[in-house]
């Protein structure tokens, strides 16, 4: 069989049926891959290093000759990690693509069409798909906002608006981050920024695909920084455009709401929260807030830090254009998330 080189749509449609190998190096594919794919590094980050000062200082020729002896007693641990992970893929068909779809990858076809798998590279590798990522997001989509102060519950409702058959991106989740100084409370590491467009372009690419007249895709309202992570500018620049159905839920609703999320978390973890968002809450309010904890009055710490996330909250929803026109207020007697996404619904 020979190897089939495939342009980036194609290999996209492809790789939702067939594995993806990434045979970069791990730190390449550490920081960031296509979601999904699987790592199977030709050269590990020394190795890459040393090939890549040959090339530029000597030859190509040099760079191929040390590459290949690289390569040679890594064939066979290459090939039974491609066929322990297809084991279950009648078809023997795998996706393969480098940085830029040059002799990395070309390397790795060869062995694995000669072994008898169906190949297929993508023309341009990962370079190729970065670019494929950012036009993503360039694209106008029916999005449907989800408003509310903290603590109203807003991730929550995505995923019972999920859960009742609409089409949802959960920006945090993809983020690892709830978007507050305590966003990071009990939550994986956060990807890198490339990581998270990637994750984000996939779902985007996914609900986009699942559309139809009647279908729009909902997310929660977001600053455009979650945590050490960017919500690109042109995908956020046309979240501000759109309808924002904003959850209208009670101060002390939504006060019992956040104690019952954050209240659980030590003393240190909590303080040091507080410490990060000084500049902004004000000197006697974050001593405030932090005395309340050590007396251990939570209700008073986390109502004054609630006041201080319902005025930035407020004041980053009028920046948008026509914000009057834009947001739709639902009143909501509680924080409950069926209840919430039904209202949402009608």
């Amino acid at each position: 069989m020979a190897v089939t080189k495939l342009l980036i749509d194609e290999f996209i449609t492809l790789s939702k049926q067939h594995p993806v190998f990434d045979v970069r190096s791990e730190g390449e594919y550490e920081y960031a891959h296509i979601p999904g794919a699987y790592s199977l590094p030709l050269f590990n980050n020394d190795e890459r290093k040393i090939v890549g000062t040959a090339y530029k200082q000597e030859s190509k020729q040099k760079a191929i000759k040390i590459g290949l002896k690289y390569f040679g007693v890594k064939m066979v641990k290459m090939v039974e990690a491609v066929e322990k992970l297809t084991a279950s893929n009648e078809s023997k068909t795998v996706l393969v693509h480098c940085w830029r779809g040059g002799m990395r990858s070309a390397g790795v076809a060869w062995l694995l069409d000669l072994y008898g798998f169906k190949v297929y590279t993508l023309v341009g590798g990962y370079k190729v798909y970065r670019n494929w990522v950012l036009k993503q997001f360039e694209q106008d989509y029916p999005l449907q906002i989800i408003g509310g102060y903290t603590g109203s519950g807003k991730t929550e409702v995505i995923q019972e608006l999920s859960n009742r058959g609409e089409l949802i991106i959960d920006l945090e989740g993809l983020a690892h981050h709830k978007g507050s100084a305590f966003g990071a409370l009990g939550q994986p590491p956060q990807p890198s920024q490339e990581m998270f467009e990637n994750l984000l372009a996939t779902e985007i690419n996914t609900k986009a695909n699942l559309l139809t007249s009647d279908k729009v895709i909902w997310l929660e309202d977001e600053s455009q920084r979650i945590g050490e992570v960017n919500i690109p500018t042109a995908f956020f620049k046309q979240m501000r455009t759109k309808k924002v159905f904003f959850l209208d839920i009670p101060f002390d609703e939504r006060l019992q709401y956040i104690l019952q999320g954050y209240g659980k978390f030590s003393k240190e973890y909590l303080v040091n929260a507080i410490i990060r968002i000084k500049k902004r809450l004000g000197g006697l309010e974050t001593k405030t807030a932090i005395n309340c904890l050590i007396e251990d009055d939570t209700i008073g710490c986390f109502a004054i830090l609630l006041k201080y996330y319902d005025k930035g909250y407020y004041a980053g929803s009028q920046k948008r254009e026509n914000p009057d026109q834009l947001i739709h207020k639902i009143p909501c007697n509680s924080v409950d998330a069926k209840t919430n996404a039904i209202k949402l619904l009608q």
